[in-house]
């Protein structure tokens, strides 16, 4: 069972790099290869064989169940949708991956070290291609420059907030200089980028994430330099930045400014044309994917949460908050385990994860991220790390010494068995 859990482990550990640093976009001729198919095979056959070895779905973590619940409702839609095919296709091609992500990262990680692997995985392919996009920006709103999940500015703005908690841990975890460096420039070239997508949602987002992020690194663990660093960086991006970035963000809560085609207006219109049939379809929805069409605006809802309730009903927005409701009381539970009280690299990953979802609830209000990957990876990070607090013997974990990175979940002894998460 060992073998085949470190088969499903490895093959995870390929479906993330090729999904965010999408090698396909920079390699000639690997365009031409199927990706897309490629990326769901591997994540299905890492699923099968993860599985293996935990079949008992009455031990999973309720976010992954309420994450399969929302998939099935999604599933349910489908014949009540407005087009039928293209809800199937969606739910096939978008929202399985969503749930294969989520059951992966959060059931066959089996150590710290694997967690943190995946995340590094994450957050230097954000870092990287915000570098790769600063660099070959030409003018306007930047989008990534390898397209892809990161094409939209708006996406990659939301991605940048999300993942910056994520890089500025591995700053702080980090003992080479140089390493350390690399990722303070990583950050700030993640703030310049930012900047220039123009996203007023990846800024709202951002501003979140780093409050959280000063919060819990700075305040929580009294260090309170990090206040003045970041108060320095921001005034350093505020004198290099764009000319009109100003403008576009007083344009937020100011008509008077219109920076790249203000849609303020298109904006506020799709999300009560969202609202309106979320009301006169609430049980199912007009289908996945297909408010666009049904509304006649060909837009789509830049409302995360709306966008869930108009295509699939209000019971699949329920589930949804519900979902991440639980990512944030694991995280709360985790504060509570002796392995994070005596380790400081779990506190890490609790405080940038907890900043993570922060900064994604808040982008999630204004942009559209249901199918994208990067929520349901953070969701599946928060049930693998409480999951190796809650089963580590917490009685030994005071004895085990800080910079121990394996927290194995197998062979546990019997007497462990109370310590498992009950469903």
């Amino acid at each position: 069972m060992k073998s085949s859990n470190g088969v499903a482990y490895w093959t995870l550990v390929v479906f993330s790099f090729l999904y965010f640093a999408r090698p396909e976009d920079f390699i000639p001729g690997m365009g031409k290869i199927p990706i897309e198919k490629i990326l769901g095979g591997i994540a299905l056959l890492a699923l099968i064989f993860g599985l293996q070895s935990r079949s008992n779905f009455h031990a999973w973590p309720r976010e992954l169940k309420l994450l399969g619940a929302m998939f099935c409702w999604q599933a349910l839609s489908v014949p009540f949708s407005y087009y039928i095919g293209g809800a199937l296709a969606v739910v096939t091609e978008k929202c399985v991956k969503a749930l294969i992500t989520g059951l992966l990262v959060g059931l066959i990680v089996d150590s710290v070290s694997q967690l943190r692997r995946l995340i590094f995985i994450q957050a230097a392919s954000v870092a990287f291609m915000t570098f790769a996009s600063v660099l070959l920006y030409k003018g306007g709103r930047m989008g990534g420059v390898l397209g892809g999940v990161f094409d939209n500015p708006n996406d990659l703005a939301i991605a940048i907030a999300l993942n910056f908690p994520l890089c500025l841990m591995f700053l702080m975890l980090s003992k080479n200089p140089i390493v350390k460096f690399l990722w303070f420039a990583g950050i700030l070239i993640m703030g310049r980028g930012l900047m220039l997508t123009y996203s007023r949602s990846g800024f709202l987002a951002l501003a979140v994430a780093v409050m959280f992020s000063l919060y819990e690194f700075g305040i929580r663990n009294k260090r309170t330099y990090l206040l003045w660093i970041a108060g320095a960086c921001a005034v350093a991006l505020l004198i290099v930045g764009p000319q009109s970035y100003g403008d576009r963000i007083r344009s937020i809560v100011s008509n008077d400014v219109q920076v790249y085609g203000d849609a303020k207006e298109e904006r506020y219109e799709l999300l009560v044309e969202s609202v309106k049939i979320t009301l006169s379809r609430p049980i199912f929805g007009v289908g996945p994917g297909q408010f666009a069409s049904y509304s006649g605006m060909w837009q789509p809802t830049h409302n995360t949460y709306t966008e869930i309730s108009s295509e699939a009903g209000i019971p699949a927005l329920v589930l949804f908050l519900l979902m991440i409701r639980e990512c944030f009381a694991s995280l709360v539970k985790i504060r509570k385990t002796t392995l994070y009280q005596n380790d400081p690299d779990i506190q890490m990953y609790t405080s940038a994860l907890w900043a993570g979802f922060a900064g994604y609830l808040s982008g999630a209000a204004f942009a559209v991220t249901a199918t994208q990957l990067f929520p349901y990876f953070m969701v599946g990070y928060a049930c693998a790390l409480y999951r190796l607090c809650n089963e580590a013997p917490q009685s030994a974990a005071a004895k085990v010494p800080v910079n121990e990175k394996e927290v194995s979940t197998k062979a546990l002894p019997g007497w462990m068995t109370a310590w498992r998460r009950s469903p």
